[in-house]
């Protein structure tokens, strides 16, 4: 995963739009292609980290299901409700997180 800032976004575009050009006339220099690599690595760095991040937060949305699972199962009748609500909660979290792990993974 590559997480890029805009200023590394717009470099990189005007490098690769140099890098183009000079392709086309055959005469490629490879500082170029040296600084796209480090802005890429420096991006590749960034992505790995958030990554990381989203998977803590699957990890810790799950634990928070399994208590709310279990308080619910645990709960006296008149606090079901409650607890039942506080479950779906979690249920909701867990889904979202899912969703920007799976995203994360696929870009």
């Amino acid at each position: 995963m590559h997480s890029y800032t805009r200023a590394e976004n717009r470099e990189r575009g005007k490098l690769f739009r140099q890098g183009f050009r000079q392709a086309l006339a055959d005469c490629v220099d490879p500082e170029i292609r040296r600084k796209i690599e480090r802005i890429d690595e420096a991006a590749a760095a960034r992505g790995a980290q958030e990554l990381a991040a989203l998977h803590q937060v699957q990890a810790d949305a799950r634990q928070n299901l399994a208590t709310a699972k279990a308080v619910e199962r645990t709960a006296p009748r008149a606090d079901r409700p409650a607890a039942r609500e506080a479950r779906k909660a979690a249920e909701q979290r867990v889904r979202l997180a899912e969703r920007a792990v799976h995203k994360a993974e696929q870009s």
